[in-house]
């Protein structure tokens, strides 16, 4: 992997990432909304593909697919706190 794909993820990831986190709401600073972005990407890609939705291709089609994976993982992870914290009151 060369270290422009690797600087392409980084971004997609922050962009996601922040964009998501400013919609749903956050769980952690800048490392953590990468992060979120990035696995946003991967299971955005495997929803739109099972899903049969075709995106628009480049960078913009990257971020949206990533994006909306980012959305999802953060709603999973907002359910699971508000479970744990139910459980252990």
């Amino acid at each position: 992997m060369s270290l422009e794909t690797i600087v392409v993820w980084l971004i997609v990831g922050l962009v996601a990432g922040v964009l998501a986190s400013r919609v749903v709401g956050g769980v952690g600073g800048l490392a953590a909304d990468i992060a979120v972005g990035i696995a946003g990407a991967f299971i955005g890609g495997w929803l739109f593909s099972s899903l049969g939705i075709a995106t628009a291709s480049g960078i913009l089609g990257t971020i949206i697919v990533a994006f909306v994976g980012a959305v999802v993982l953060l709603l999973i992870l907002h359910a699971v706190r508000r479970s744990t914290r139910r459980a252990r009151a």
